[in-house]
């Protein structure tokens, strides 16, 4: 059986462990005190960046003994990823002058100016075969095509457009104020969701790239037809008989932990609001996350005015069909990659699952003050890694038959 392995970093150490039983399988000793690692495509190869020192190693899973050493020397390094095979790095230098393309299999060198200094500056295609890229030239902005084979620019700057160049439609919600937010693809590639600054999205189709529908976003809910889920604090019971003096550690865990449910709340429901703060630069207004179920029939969006709530709406009726009030500010969601179950985390030590068959809050079961500020699904579905300050765990869930 073929082993499903997990990476982590503890100062200068790369672990690999395997996932079903947290074992440790290989143990790598970097130079220096890792920063970032990420696994090649096809999980043969991670890299491991050391921005400090401008340095990048890779290792490799089948051949424990080989590893490559990349320095970007006085140039420096703010960021690195692969390419989507899995056999090309790509390094952004300090103050964004280049991205560096060193490929491990013909040990050759290509480089792209003009980077734009942003966060999200790299997409490639889902076949891995071009790459979009967002530069800064001539003070402004453009986005251009690079062909991931030879690393050479494609042509044109685009918005919406086909892979042989052609313009195929430019979209602006509105003028004069700030615009898009976030941007994402459903599964099928039927509809693209656009979310703006002015708590908004956008449905656009593939064919006409025209508006189909917008959901709004208010902060009252007032349709009897949406179901309202309501995060809900409640007191751990205790049965007085049972208990030891002094309590033992996990017990004493979890007698001051807060517990916590969901109600159906009945509308009009108020949701929290927050206004922004307008004299700031990105303001935390609009539409932050969006993003579709793998079957395509859900879309879950968050409002940032509306910090701790998320929509799900049914994209076949391209209506609003269920709201979830969180105690606290949703940090993260993230969409099981095998069926319609969304996993949110918001900061505390709870992780939180919505399905159409309803949603449930989990406390996870660690020693401390484990705080969920991020979360990451496995490719099966089956499980997914919890992330903390410090620390992280894995979570598993029981496989369920997708019909």
């Amino acid at each position: 059986m073929e082993k499903i392995c997990q990476a982590s970093c503890v100062q200068y150490r790369l672990i690999v462990r395997d996932v079903n039983n947290l074992q440790i399988l290989q143990l790598y000793t970097c130079l220096d005190q890792i920063q970032y690692i990420e696994w090649s495509s096809d999980s043969l190869f991670i890299l491991c960046a050391m921005y400090k020192r401008g340095i990048v190693q890779v290792w490799s899973l089948e051949q424990p003994d080989w590893h490559c050493k990349i320095d970007e020397g006085s140039a420096g390094l703010v960021a690195s990823c692969w390419s989507p095979d899995g056999r090309h790095i790509l390094n952004t230098t300090e103050f964004y002058l280049r991205i560096t393309v060193w490929s491990l299999c013909t040990k050759s060198v290509s480089y792209i100016k003009y980077p734009k200094a942003c966060q999200h500056g790299i997409a490639f295609t889902k076949d891995g075969h071009y790459m979009a890229l967002a530069e800064r030239r001539d003070c402004k902005d453009f986005i251009s095509l690079f062909v991931c084979s030879d690393w050479q620019l494609l042509r044109y700057k685009i918005l919406l457009y086909s892979l042989d160049g052609r313009l195929l439609s430019t979209y602006s919600a509105y003028e004069w104020s700030l615009g898009i937010k976030s941007v994402a693809w459903s599964p099928s590639s039927q509809f693209l969701a656009i979310g703006s600054y002015d708590e908004k999205v956008r449905i656009l189709n593939h064919v006409t790239w025209k508006k189909i529908t917008e959901f709004e976003h208010p902060a009252t809910i007032a349709n009897p037809k949406i179901i309202v889920y309501k995060e809900m604090e409640k007191s751990p019971r205790v049965e007085t008989e049972s208990l030891a003096f002094p309590p033992a550690r996990a017990q004493a865990s979890s007698l001051f932990s807060t517990q916590s449910k969901y109600d159906i709340s009945q509308v009009p429901v108020s949701l929290q609001y927050v206004k922004p703060v307008a004299d700031r630069a990105n303001p935390r207004i609009g539409i932050g996350m969006l993003a579709f179920s793998p079957d395509n029939c859900f879309l879950a969006t968050k409002n940032d005015n509306i910090p701790n709530a998320i929509w799900i709406w049914d994209v076949q009726k391209l209506k609003l069909f269920v709201v979830l009030e969180q105690l606290y500010a949703v940090q993260l969601f993230q969409w099981d990659p095998r069926q319609p179950r969304l996993a949110i985390c918001t900061g505390n030590s709870k992780v939180y699952l919505w399905s159409p068959a309803g949603c449930v809050s989990v406390q996870v079961p660690m020693e401390g003050d484990f705080q969920v500020l991020s979360l990451c699904w496995h490719p099966r579905g089956d499980s997914m890694a919890l992330l903390s300050k410090d620390n992280f765990c894995m979570c598993y869930l029981e496989r369920e038959e997708v019909k």
